[in-house]
């Protein structure tokens, strides 16, 4: 983002998606944000705060942008959840037994535990940073109900985009402040994730070493 004295020339994604909120109104918005749910790259931290800082603008209303960003995360949504239904247990399965360090009893315990907090994974993992977008899988893997689903999304997503869609209305000119302090979110999320995975790996490689030398 480049600013000249008190104007404000968006570059990158944030210009990429303003002008397509400019030409297209909310439905614009609604459009780059499915694409943000299907290619998680494309920030939804950045794209919320800017739809409500060109409502603040006039282009569109509030409730327009809220409708129209809810629903393009609903549907991104659905396309993952169906790429997942296709993909289908047995398949999962058959990919998860060739991995090096995973065991299919490691599947089996995330599907119980699917099963289990199911609806609160797919309301609570809409609002959480890169897990927004890949707990839709999972759910079309297991093949939660897709009303359930849908709903859960809906209502997931709405809070999400509420939240970040108001702070840029209310910001304004300085809407890049919610980026900010989202881009400390996804990265604590990243770090926590790095953090279990080498844990998981480390535990993994030592039970085979002392598996291998229980058998020699």
């Amino acid at each position: 983002m480049e600013t000249t004295g008190n104007s404000t020339e968006l570059t990158g994604i944030a210009g990429w998606a303003v002008q397509l909120m400019e030409q297209l109104g909310g439905f614009g918005a609604g459009l780059a944000i499915a694409l943000e749910n299907l290619f998680p790259p494309l920030p939804s931290e950045v794209i919320l705060p800017l739809a409500g800082f060109t409502a603040g603008r006039g282009r569109f209303g509030l409730a327009e942008v809220l409708l129209w960003t809810t629903l393009g995360s609903v549907v991104g949504a659905l396309a993952l959840y169906g790429l997942g239904a296709a993909l289908g247990r047995d398949r999962l399965r058959r990919i998860v037994d060739r991995l090096p360090l995973v065991r299919l009893s490691d599947l089996d315990r995330t599907e119980d535990w699917f099963a289990r907090h199911g609806d609160k994974a797919v309301f609570f993992g809409r609002m959480i940073p890169i897990f927004r977008s890949l707990i839709s899988i999972p759910a079309g893997v297991e093949r939660m109900r897709l009303t359930r689903f849908t709903l859960l999304t809906t209502a997931g997503s709405l809070v999400w985009n509420a939240v970040f869609v108001f702070a840029g209305f209310f910001l304004g000119e300085n809407w890049h402040v919610v980026e900010t302090y989202a881009g400390i979110l996804q990265k604590a999320v990243i770090v926590t994730v790095l953090v279990a995975a080498t844990v998981f790996v480390v535990r993994r490689v030592r039970q085979r070493q002392a598996h291998a030398r229980i058998g020699r």
